[in-house]
């Protein structure tokens, strides 16, 4: 094997570069991946921006990346579900221990889970990683590896959607239409959304939105009144949806979501903003309408691969830009500025195809 480990990694606030780093060697419950492409998160360019995530706060330095998708090029002594060569999908949260959320099935909310990317947690946007292997997903051939690394995003969407209770003929309202929003939009309709409407600041996201299957689309403005906002989705709907997911964290959109979904519906809060946010919280109170919260995902990446794997969904229409590994510092800048849907970047110097 080579000796080559090139990785991206982010030193403090504003503060990123290509390095070496050794090779890893698997545990006995680990595989050893040579990574092909790995997504750029709006969460890597924020820590990249700020050095910390609420109170996940960078203290050493971190490799970067947790959507991605490798090739297995080594098993530990207690692997037997994967071999060298298989394709892989990493799920990038694993649970350190046993304990009520693990045993519950809900081990995203364990205290203690490893998550690639955040500190102090090292990422794979590298050339080799090593990562549990109960947490690596064979990709069945029709899939490709850059679906595999947007299971990773799509994931939210799933977990979003299930957390909303998307079912056949609901009506839902998305808002924000970046990665994130237009995952879930195409989640929604999988699930059987008889009407979706998204909204966003940028003509060009919404356009793509419509591409990837959207009924409505709605641009908005910052200065757009929350009350005003939900009359405009009451008219284009043709009454108030039963589901609103926020994927924004905005103040003011989610106050939007409130106003906007119709008595005992629900609203999902996605997006991360500010920790203190002023809402009508009473409006949704009298109406019974539930908010209800979503913090990554559990149990998703099978269902994603088999969406996947049936053509059913497709979200490679997501992937706007390409980088080899070599230039991730212009793809990290390509990201902040908010040019294109999602910036995939190929780890394999000898493999760059999607």
């Amino acid at each position: 094997m080579e000796k080559d480990n090139l990785s991206l990694v982010l030193h403090s606030k504003g503060d990123i570069r290509l390095e070496q780093r050794p090779i890893p060697e698997p545990g006995a419950d680990e595989v050893l991946l040579q990574m092909h492409s790995v997504g750029i998160c709006g969460s890597d360019v924020h820590y990249w921006q700020n050095g910390r995530i609420g109170d996940f706060v960078l203290q050493k330095p971190m490799v970067l990346g947790h959507e991605a998708a490798g090739r297995v090029v080594k098993v530990g002594s207690a692997v037997t579900h994967l071999k060298p060569g298989d394709r892989v999908a990493i799920e990038p949260g694993v649970p350190r221990e046993m304990d009520e959320f693990f045993k519950n099935g809900r081990y995203n909310l364990s205290p203690t889970v490893f998550f690639c990317a955040t500190p102090p947690d090292d990422g794979n946007l590298c050339r080799y990683y090593k990562h549990s292997a109960n947490f690596c997903y064979k990709l069945p051939d029709n899939v490709s590896y850059e679906e595999g690394a947007l299971i990773e995003p799509l994931s939210v969407g799933i977990h979003a959607c299930r957390r909303a209770g998307v079912t056949l003929g609901s009506s839902v309202f998305i808002c924000g239409a970046g990665p994130i929003g237009l995952v879930t939009l195409l989640v929604a309709k999988f699930m059987g959304a008889s009407q979706v409407l998204i909204s966003d600041l940028s003509a060009d996201r919404l356009a793509k939105a419509k591409e990837l299957g959207a009924d409505f689309v709605l641009p908005v403005k910052r200065e757009d009144v929350p009350k005003d906002m939900a009359k405009r989705v009451d008219g284009m709907l043709g009454g108030m949806p039963h589901i609103t997911i926020e994927c924004t964290g905005v103040g003011s959109s989610i106050q939007t979501a409130i106003y906007t979904t119709r008595s005992g519906g629900v609203v999902v809060l996605v997006g991360l903003g500010a920790e203190m946010t002023t809402v009508p919280l009473l409006t949704a109170a009298v109406r019974e309408v539930d908010i209800r919260g979503v913090f990554r995902y559990c149990n998703t990446w099978p269902m994603a691969i088999s969406m996947l794997a049936s053509k059913r969904v497709n979200v490679m229409p997501l992937v706007t830009h390409r980088f080899p590994l070599e230039q991730a510092v212009q793809a990290f800048e390509t990201t902040r500025q908010g040019i294109g849907i999602k910036v995939m970047l190929k780890c394999d110097k000898n493999d760059q195809t999607p």
